[in-house]
């Protein structure tokens, strides 16, 4: 029990270590695509790609690079989480009322200080219902990382299907299930209450 329970809490610091990182750099090239004119569809079209190649793959494509372990799995989920994350911080931004946008210019506001002011805290419900989908997707992309040496809830299911114990399997699929289901929960109610904040 005490092995399944450092798995469960090993699978998801890994899976919150590589949302942490994805939600940086996803905001940060929203950021991009919302200010820089054609650079949108570029890195749109960059991080929709990176959804297109089988997770299994790119976590083979990535170990020649990095190794087995740990790094490989985290560098892999930062990157299948990009999409929803720069998509909507994008779509969020670009959905600011003008008006908003005009009184803040209005009122003296650099570019900087308007993202930082009046965008960014407007677009923050959108932006963190990216976050969500991206966690929970996170949460079982991170089960393959047993494949590459990495740590997690992957290996009893992996041992389970190897032995044909039923058992081990459900034992490694049910705390991913239940993380699934009270993540998506709790950052539900999260986004809901930031949304009936910025109206």
């Amino acid at each position: 029990m005490s092995t399944l329970f450092s798995l469960t809490i090993e699978h998801m610091v890994l899976v919150l270590i590589a949302i942490a990182i994805s939600a940086i750099i996803g905001v940060i090239l929203g950021i991009i695509c919302y200010w820089v004119l054609y650079l949108d569809k570029v890195i749109l079209w960059v991080v929709d790609s990176l959804q297109t190649i089988p997770s299994l793959a790119l976590l083979a494509l990535l170990m020649i690079f990095f190794g087995l372990g740990n790094t490989t799995l985290i560098i892999g989920l930062i990157l299948y989480s990009l999409l929803p994350i720069v998509r909507n911080t994008y779509i969020g931004l670009t959905g600011v009322p003008p008006h908003l946008k005009d009184a803040a210019k209005g009122m003296g506001m650099s570019k900087l200080q308007r993202m930082r002011k009046v965008e960014l805290p407007l677009s923050f419900p959108l932006i963190f219902s990216g976050i969500k989908i991206a966690t929970v997707t996170a949460l079982s992309i991170a089960v393959i990382g047993v494949l590459i040496g990495s740590g997690g809830l992957g290996y009893p299911i992996y041992r389970g299907i190897q032995t044909m114990n039923f058992g081990a399997i459900i034992k490694g699929t049910l705390p991913v299930v239940i993380m699934a289901v009270i993540f998506d929960f709790l950052m539900s109610k999260v986004e809901y209450k930031l949304v009936k904040r910025a109206k």
